[in-house]
């Protein structure tokens, strides 16, 4: 099949900087994805590398101060990975004399892209000084790489291994029977998905010392399905360092992906390191980072035969971990086992019911599960029951107690594993079918003691255990496989648990406290019980939700900085909360010291910006009470809570909390116009046609003030300032006269572009957005602009603006063709859409119109 390639244009006013390849390439790379066909991605396993991810990769590497480095990417894609990995390079002060690059591509169409983008990268390396040769193979992966590992080829081949690799691997299931199963098996690998496959083959591609960098799933770190590859990869790769995205999709956010995410370093050594860093955030663009710094024996323990590889993110993490050790028991010394359930509804559709009929049997469903037990039957969509007969008997099993779990959950439900007990005195028949969605505990096929139920189910549904399985499952499934894995209390442990419970289930805080009491002695009044530190987290985060915070803010980041900023301890009461005057670096040690919580000092920025510069707008806190004179941007800043909001949260937990939160919301407006008087001292000041305005302070108005300041002086000189908007008002300044006179008359401000100037040396209108808390110009809000000025005299010029690169990246997929963008950090370049020249007139390209 013959693809269309045409390139992006790019042009700037100097030469683009190694920092500025990735941003080309993660046009590339977006226009490949926008064009591709989804189902020629899907067959091929295909997720394309966004450019922070890629440049997090590049950055994870150790050692790149080797005069001759060889490069490997074995599934290039459009080259995001080597681009980041030569940007990286030519950035710093001591780089390679020759850098070879062999990128693995089998896509015809993504090709085209790879091929321009080594070209950009070729361009770089020639600034930097750096000797690059490249070579694209267009041929499978796999193939090519069982055929160099033969022994006789690297009696004929002295350079077919690697310095370094860095690594997206396809993600796609492979038969048990295919030719490429077959292919790993020669090199000593039994694997069941493509990614461990690719992974195997680079590593044993990387000559001693290599490095290898991967981005892949997290699922080869436990599981039988995986041990293989586990244990060669471990046996040859000494690992250095784990970063785990917390979000499921924030790494591949053009993509649908549900597995969670990590980006593994590796080393080829025997000798292992004596500790790995484990680096945590919430997605790509998450500069708060969690960090962990581990024992190797405590990622991977020395006598596990399983190889299980251990990420722990936190010191909370490893104190569930001390705990989790008291239970030793695995499922066969409890003469238990558990399976799937039998029934796959849409095989038996003939036989399904929508209620329970003569001669059919109940069926169940994890809708059945309601309050640690079944309620059965419920009216629903679901059939609840499954005519009996010969060819269902081998569906069912005898109607006796059993513990049943979910096998799904979605990423927002609050707990992964979620039990009931099946009991089979409340339903009368001889016959009972589980639903394929769940598990079912039993003995040898039969039932189990209801008391050993009801104590094995409280048990799954400890919330100790739902944060250690969460720890080491990075899937939403609870698989027959990983409740086997688990460990157990003894029999008679389970049996006392069950003792306590009753027809009525406890709620999850008795389950908690009744496992801790009965089985762990743990106190409820030390800091280093991780429920305690959990429970007082989420209850952080809860208050945060009902004060009405923005979405952005409703993390375990601002959760942290709340209890921080009112001096709060795991276990101090509510009325407890105290009002010292705290920074942002105090804050921190606070979080770590007491919630087990450690993130790296660089990192302080980001609870400024995304916490507490929105805790300031919310009334929330107070900054420099002591000193009002001091800038906010001073390092001495310090924070307060307001005093209204501590004698709110000093009723949380008590009667009196849903009273005070309904006087201090009503109260919150009169607190922002006291505060704004405050902030009315920081506007910003511009200077427009001789007089001084002043814009409210942050938001995008400080994006505006660049505008007006740096872009219009550079691209526009001379230019006339027709509109200018504001965060907190309609606009800053309009000449409605000038508008008129260029023929356009328009009645609403809501729909105005962020800053309007007239370039009056080419005659154009510049239609500008800022891009911060809306978004760019995309093709519908081309559309609109193009209908409020559809009388204008004049042609126009539409423009994106971005204070970084970082926020341009995440807006490009939406960027609309025929327009500019311009970034504030970058002041001095613009980047066109599809077009000859920079800050040109719309004009419809009809070649494009046809495509």
């Amino acid at each position: 099949m013959d693809y269309y390639y045409k390139p992006l244009q790019f042009k700037s006013l100097s030469k683009c900087s190694a920092r500025n390849l990735l941003g080309e390439v993660d046009l590339l790379r977006i226009a490949a994805n926008l064009k591709q066909e989804q189902k020629q991605k899907g067959k091929l396993g295909q997720f394309l590398t966004p450019a922070p991810v890629a440049e997090l990769m590049a950055g994870m590497f150790r050692k790149l101060d080797l005069p001759q480095i060889s490069l490997l990417d074995a599934g290039a894609g459009v080259g995001s990975l080597l681009a980041a990995f030569v940007a990286n390079l030519c950035q710093r002060k001591r780089r390679p004399a020759n850098l070879d690059i062999v990128a693995y591509e089998i896509d015809p169409f993504l090709i085209a892209y790879l091929h321009q983008t080594l070209k950009l990268c070729a361009r770089e390396c020639q600034i930097a000084g750096i000797s690059l040769n490249y070579e694209i193979r267009n041929r499978d992966f796999i193939e090519d790489a069982v055929r160099v590992l033969q022994p006789s080829f690297f009696d004929k081949f002295d350079n077919c291994k690697f310095t370094h690799a860095i690594l997206n691997p396809p993600y796609l299931k492979i038969n048990a029977h295919s030719k490429v199963r077959t292919l790993l098996r020669s090199i000593g690998l039994e694997g069941s998905n493509l990614y461990t496959g690719f992974m195997a083959a680079t590593v044993q591609l990387l000559e001693s010392k290599g490095e290898l960098v991967a981005i892949s799933p997290r699922s080869f770190c436990n599981g039988p399905y995986f041990r293989d590859f586990r244990r060669m990869f471990l046996e040859m790769m000494a690992l250095d360092q784990i970063h785990i995205f917390e979000s499921r999709q924030e790494a591949f956010s053009d993509d649908e992906v549900l597995q969670e995410t990590i980006i593994t370093h590796a080393v080829k050594q025997k000798l292992k390191f004596d500790n790995v860093l484990i680096n945590t955030t919430s997605g790509v663009d998450d500069d708060f980072i969690l960090s962990n710094y581990l024992p190797y024996t405590e990622i991977v323990h020395p006598h596990d035969s399983q190889q299980f590889i251990h990420i722990i993110p936190d010191t909370l993490s490893q104190q569930v971990i001390r705990q989790m050790a008291n239970f030793t028991c695995t499922l066969k010394d409890l003469e238990l086992t558990v399976s799937t359930g039998r029934v796959v509804d849409f095989r038996a559709k003939e036989y399904l019911c929508l209620m329970p009929e003569k001669n059919s049997v109940p069926l169940i469903y994890p809708l059945n599960f309601s309050g640690g037990y079944v309620e059965y039957p419920k009216v629903t969509r679901k059939h609840q029951a499954l005519v009996h007969t010969e060819k269902t008997v081998s569906l069912l099993v005898p109607n006796e107690n059993y513990v049943l779990t979910k096998r799904f959950s979605s990423k927002e439900e609050k707990k992964r594993v979620v039990a009931v007990v099946y009991d089979a005195n409340q339903i009368d028949c001889y016959w009972v079918g589980f639903e394929n969605h769940l598990n079912y505990f039993h003995k040898g096929g039969r039932g189990l003691n209801l008391t050993l139920a009801r104590g094995l189910t409280a048990y799954l549904n400890f919330s100790l255990v739902d944060i250690f399985f969460r720890l080491f499952n990075g899937h939403t499934q609870v698989n027959a496989t990983d409740l086997r894995n688990l460990k157990y209390p003894t029999i008679s442990q389970l049996i006392t648990l069950g003792l306590c419970i009753t027809e009525h289930f406890p709620s999850q805080k008795e389950i908690d406290q009744l496992v801790q009491e009965k089985l762990l002695s743990m106190s409820n009044q030390s800091e280093d019980n991780p429920l305690i530190i959990k429970t007082r987290i989420d209850e952080a985060l809860q208050i945060l939700v009902e004060l009405g915070l923005p979405r952005a803010q409703l993390n375990e980041r601002s959760a942290l900085t709340l209890l921080a900023l009112i001096n709060l301890k795991p276990t101090d009461s509510w009325n407890a909360a105290a009002s010292p005057l705290m920074g942002i670096t105090p804050m921190m040690e606070f979080m770590a010291q007491h919630y087990g919580k450690r993130y790296k000092p660089n990192t302080r920025e980001t609870v400024c910006r995304q916490t507490v510069h929105q805790f300031l707008d919310a009334a929330l806190i107070i900054a420099n009470p002591d000193a009002p004179d001091r800038a906010i941007n001073s390092p001495k800043t310090v924070y307060k809570i307001e005093e209204s909001a501590l004698e709110l949260l000093r009723t949380y937990k008590t009667t009196e909390w849903k009273k005070s939160l309904g006087t201090y919301l009503a109260s919150v407006e009169t607190l922002k116009k006291r505060y704004a008087q405050e902030r009315e001292l920081s506007r910003i000041p511009i200077v427009i046609e001789g007089n001084v305005k002043t814009l409210s302070p942050g938001g995008q108005n400080i994006l505006i003030e660049k505008i007006i300041k740096e872009f219009a002086e550079r691209f526009t000189p001379g230019g006339k300032l027709i509109y200018v908007g504001d965060t907190d008002e309609k606009f800053a300044y309009f000449n409605e006269v000038a508008l008129r006179d260029l023929g356009i008359t328009v009645d609403s401000h809501g729909k105005m572009p962020d800053v309007i100037i007239h370039h009056l040396k080419k005659n154009w209108l510049v239609l500008i957005e800022a891009v911060t808390s809306h978004g760019p110009i995309n093709p519908k809000r081309k559309k609109e602009l193009e209908v409020i000025f559809a009388d204008i005299k004049i042609p126009l010029v539409m423009v994106t603006t971005f204070l970084s690169r970082k926020a341009m990246v995440e807006y490009l997929a939406e960027i609309a063709w025929e327009t500019d963008v311009w970034v504030a950090e970058d002041s001095t370049h613009l980047i066109h859409f599809n077009g000859e020249y920079l800050l040109q007139a719309y004009k419809v390209d009809r070649d494009l119109e046809t495509e």
